[in-house]
């Protein structure tokens, strides 16, 4: 067992028989005595000792004990230190006087040694109660922050939930709007997911899950976030990005993941994602909902017309999927405008820049 760790005590008198009585008297009572002989030398032990009390002579020459004790209590970086001011005037304008410059206690000379015991044990009583409430406060801060990062963290994959996600797609909107700057997102969806589960076990369709997770936030840029929207469908809000540059990245993050083999306890396997895209400002896109909605009808539609592909929400291709369903939310806009597709042997028609650097045209934030 080890032995009980000793409380510091520091003394600060300019006479040195006052020290070494003092020293004499609270050594016998089991304290670890430290002394200094003026202010200055009191503060530059302060800071490289931490005791646990002060013992402070009032009338000292160069700094006195009131401007110390103002200048001990005015450091933020120091934790609550109990002071104890021992003085010859014995008036109780002294005595406010040191109190009000943030002495804790007050003691007259000549000391009596069982009156300066029972404050001292006092003092360090209530000391102890306030390191033991602040240890107690950053735990409970600790365990808020966990708590808070579970709250909107995915447990399987370990990044954004969907709490976390419609948050930060509010946050972004907000600064989007305010700073007149683009804002894209990417639905994502595992393409015949059940299919993992039904033949090869939901461990398979769990490992598949993390996996994608890990390629969809390995290519993200650290303003952007990346998260499960729910199932087997994923999210992807691009800060400063415009469309063009939306779909080039989503269909790099389609490649990536068609070329990818998924590694499970007992095999592998080959998938593939859909992806729809959507950005504003769009003349479409009046308000954050409108453009999620765009993002999830776009990959409906990549979903429908063969899967393994990305398509934008102002496509030709997402225009007459759309009219022939009977959902005229499309208004013709940009008609001329083509899908991009993966996987099923379409045509890709991207703008000539973008397919050139699938990065550019993605405004990187400070």
């Amino acid at each position: 067992m080890e032995p009980k760790k000793k409380r510091r005590i520091l003394v600060v008198d300019d006479h040195e028989d006052n020290i070494e009585l003092l020293r004499a008297r609270l050594e016998a009572r089991g304290y670890e005595i430290h002394a200094a002989s003026d202010g200055q030398a009191a503060l530059d032990q302060v800071d490289r000792l931490i005791p646990d009390l002060i013992l402070l002579d009032v009338m000292m020459p160069k700094m006195d004990g009131m401007e110390v004790v103002r200048r001990l209590k005015a450091d933020k970086n120091l934790p609550f230190i109990p002071v104890i001011m021992q003085t010859a005037l014995d008036t109780t304008a002294n005595k406010v006087e040191g109190l009000d410059a943030g002495a804790d206690d007050y003691i007259t000379k000549p000391i009596n040694f069982a009156e300066l015991e029972a404050k001292v044990n006092a003092l360090l009583r209530i000391k102890s109660l306030e390191t033991e409430l602040r240890d107690r406060k950053t735990e409970v801060e600790v365990l808020n922050d966990k708590l808070t990062r579970i709250s909107l963290t995915d447990g399987l994959t370990e990044i954004d939930n969907r709490r976390c996600l419609e948050e930060r797609l509010h946050e972004m909107w907000q600064h989007s709007v305010r700073l007149h700057e683009p804002i894209a997102l990417i639905m994502c969806d595992i393409d015949k997911f059940k299919s993992v589960n039904d033949n090869y076990g939901h461990q398979a369709g769990d490992s598949v899950l993390k996996e994608v997770a890990r390629l969809l936030k390995e290519d993200a840029r650290e303003i952007d976030r990346v998260g499960r929207y729910g199932g087997e469908e994923f999210l992807l809000i691009l800060q400063g990005t415009v469309l063009d540059a939306a779909v080039t990245f989503a269909e790099r993050l389609r490649e990536k993941v068609e070329g990818h083999t998924f590694t499970y306890t007992g095999g592998t396997l080959r998938r593939t994602i859909s992806c729809g895209v959507a950005a504003s400002p769009h003349p479409r896109v009046k308000d954050q909902e409108a453009l999620l909605k765009a993002a999830d009808e776009a990959l409906y539609v990549a979903k429908e017309t063969g899967r393994n592909r990305v398509v934008r929400f102002d496509s030709a291709e997402y225009n007459a999927h759309t009219q022939s369903k009977g959902n005229d939310s499309s208004n013709g806009e940009n008609a001329g405008q083509q899908a991009t597709t993966g996987g099923g042997g379409s045509a890709l028609p991207v703008s000539s820049a973008a397919a050139r650097d699938p990065a550019e045209g993605r405004r990187v934030q400070a």
